[in-house]
């Protein structure tokens, strides 16, 4: 018999959760605290979208290449952060600092949220991983950033560097396999396309809150069609 807890590497957000209480359960008594987790024959446990072990373990006659998908990426990358920083630039200092509806955050976090998470998917290939001690230590380092301006520029930073990272050919950085609390053990070209669902999932957020809450009419948003084949959550909120 084999329990699916979650599949096709959909990655669950702290305050998500299986519904079924069962699962729940589960999950409690066998000390799971990350998903997607993947248990086999209620013996073997796999932590993440890890393709190296769930393969065999699952007897799946398939391989994961994404090493063609490196000019899709970048351009996804590129089209993404270039909107959150727009969309970062539509509001002021002041409203940075007021709260969202649907979480503790600011829109000042939530923004930041969108374009960190890309740089420690990136950081990774030199770090060694993206794991919950280096995003606090990101947001530690990141804490001064606190205008428009400042979160442009950081911003694009971070999609001028990933762009360049994935177009240097660098086939070994690509390939690293490093522990991340986003997606278990991935190699760095999975975690960053990870990444990319789900800040754009923030971005889309973002979007909504500024649109509906804030009255605010976007200008040059991403869409439909420019972020065409990211993967993002069918739930909004």
């Amino acid at each position: 018999m084999e329990e699916f807890l979650t599949s096709n590497g959909v990655q669950y957000e702290h305050h998500d959760v299986p519904s079924d209480e069962a699962a729940q359960e589960d999950l409690k008594r066998r000390e799971i605290k990350s998903l997607p987790a993947t248990i086999i024959d209620d013996d073997v446990v796999i932590i993440g979208y890890y393709p190296k072990k769930l393969i065999p373990a699952l007897k799946l006659d398939i391989s994961v290449d994404l090493s063609g998908k490196t000019d899709w990426l970048s351009d996804k990358y590129d089209v993404m952060l270039k909107a959150a920083i727009g969309a970062a630039r539509q509001l002021s200092d002041a409203q940075l600092q007021e709260m969202v509806p649907w979480r503790e955050w600011t829109l000042r976090k939530t923004v930041m949220h969108v374009l960190s998470f890309p740089e420690l998917a990136l950081n990774s290939h030199t770090h060694g991983s993206m794991s919950t001690d280096d995003m606090k230590a990101s947001d530690d380092r990141l804490s001064t950033v606190t205008s428009v301006e400042e979160v442009a520029e950081y911003g694009d930073g971070v999609r001028q560097a990933i762009v360049k990272f994935l177009a240097s050919g660098d086939t070994q950085s690509f390939d690293r396999v490093v522990p991340a609390h986003y997606g278990g053990e991935v190699t760095v070209l999975e975690l960053l396309n990870i990444i990319l669902s789900h800040s754009t999932h923030h971005l889309k957020q973002l979007y909504w809150h500024m649109e509906t809450n804030l009255g605010i009419t976007l200008v040059d948003q991403a869409t439909e069609a420019d972020l065409e084949g990211i993967v993002t959550p069918s739930t909004l909120i």
